[in-house]
């Protein structure tokens, strides 16, 4: 069943069949992603002193998003969504009980956060291709807005959930209450979400991903989409991974700074601007995403970096305006692994960035190292501005 929301009303929404479990499931999901991402941070800085290290266990999972996104994608719409969905927050469950293991060594809890990564990978497009059948085109914006509010809200939540529980016991106890929040997640999503066929046929193969990839990737308004999409975002994340070495007893604060201004940023794009501004503010909105970094070349103190912090995350409203235009380039058929490979790219880049950021850090400061991310993503943005106005071919070109 698809709704018709396009008067955009935000209890049309939840009055849609299956959006409300989807969504609260996800909320339980993200809080759980938030907790376990700072206890692990901080349990690792602990214990090795890196920068490097502290940024690749937070954001590890990313950089297995390419090899999900090469092999296992075409699954994305060729699996049945509840039970993909189900499953895959069961195994995080699973692996974040593991990384609370007392004694892990360090060689194994990053082989864990890979698997991780390696299994997320094929869950975005599953989401995002359900929620776009779910609320159809005319409503997927508004309901990804929605989306990204609850994830500015839960990150609120579970990094001040997590930043007590690691201050006040250690960050073992914080995993293992994100491995119970996964849990809760899976029982949502299998008992709430009606069983949906696949919405496209075949099997899920390693060629069928390839061949959509290809597909997707050949048509050059797309590939703008999908770079405007991947690298701006990805940079400012490497900024992000450094929260922990920049003020070790602040990250929580300004992972919850990050998660406000991201909530502020979706509810002004998703719910105020009219649909005839939108496409004009893309590009300010990435310029604002990355401007405010460069001062940590300053050094600043907390209250003023979590100030900046703010300011900054409110430009991810962008990637927002980018979905849908992607949406409005792709078929269908096809919405689950066009979505997937936006989500998986997005992860990967985030990824790299949190190891190239880790290691600048290691060898100049975090501040240094987030003020030089923050340029190189100030630069992409005016590249591929430039470049957006040859895209000029019908929507639906390709070459």
């Amino acid at each position: 069943m698809t709704a018709d929301i396009s008067h955009k009303s935000y209890k049309s929404l939840f009055r849609t069949p299956e959006f409300t479990p989807l969504f609260l499931s996800s909320s339980v999901g993200i809080a759980a992603q938030t907790v376990s991402g700072l206890a692990l941070g901080t349990l690792v800085y602990r214990a090795t002193g890196s920068p490097l290290l502290s940024a690749v266990s937070m954001f590890g999972p990313s950089l297995a998003q390419v090899v999900g996104a090469t092999f296992l994608l075409s699954g994305a719409d060729r699996l049945p969504p509840r039970t993909t969905l189900a499953g895959i927050a069961l195994s995080f469950a699973a692996a974040t009980a593991v990384l609370a293991v007392p004694g892990l060594p360090m060689w194994a809890v990053l082989t864990v956060v890979l698997v991780q990564g390696l299994i997320a990978s094929l869950g975005g497009g599953v989401r995002w291709g359900l929620l776009n059948e779910i609320l159809s085109k005319g409503g997927y914006l508004l309901g990804r807005s929605v989306f990204n509010m609850m994830v500015g809200i839960m990150q609120i939540t579970g990094y001040g959930m997590g930043g007590i529980l690691v201050a006040t016991l250690s960050p073992r106890p914080a995993l293992l209450l994100a491995a119970a929040l996964y849990a809760v997640s899976a029982a949502g999503l299998r008992l709430g979400l009606t069983h949906r066929p696949p919405r496209a046929g075949g099997r899920p193969s390693v060629a069928a991903t390839w061949r959509t990839n290809a597909l997707l990737w050949s048509s050059r308004p797309r590939r703008l989409v999908y770079l405007g999409l991947w690298l701006p975002n990805g940079l400012i994340v490497g900024c992000e991974s450094l929260y922990v070495p920049y003020a070790p007893d602040a990250a929580g604060p300004l992972f919850a700074c990050a998660a406000l201004g991201m909530l502020a940023g979706d509810v002004t794009v998703g719910r105020l601007l009219p649909p005839a501004v939108r496409p004009r503010l893309i590009t300010p909105l990435l310029l604002l995403l990355a401007t405010p970094y460069v001062l940590f070349a300053l050094h600043p103190a907390v209250p003023v970096a979590a100030v900046l912090v703010t300011l900054a995350s409110a430009g991810f409203g962008a990637s927002l305006l980018q979905q849908e235009r992607l949406m409005t380039l792709t078929p269908d058929e096809l919405s689950g692994h066009a979505l997937g490979l936006h989500s998986a790219g997005m992860l990967t880049m985030q990824g790299v960035s949190a190891a190239l950021a880790g290691s600048m850090a290691q060898l100049t400061s975090p501040a240094t190292a987030m003020t030089t991310m923050a340029t190189a993503s100030i630069a992409v943005t005016a590249t591929l501005a430039m470049a957006r106005p040859r895209a000029t071919a019908p929507l639906g070109a390709t070459g």
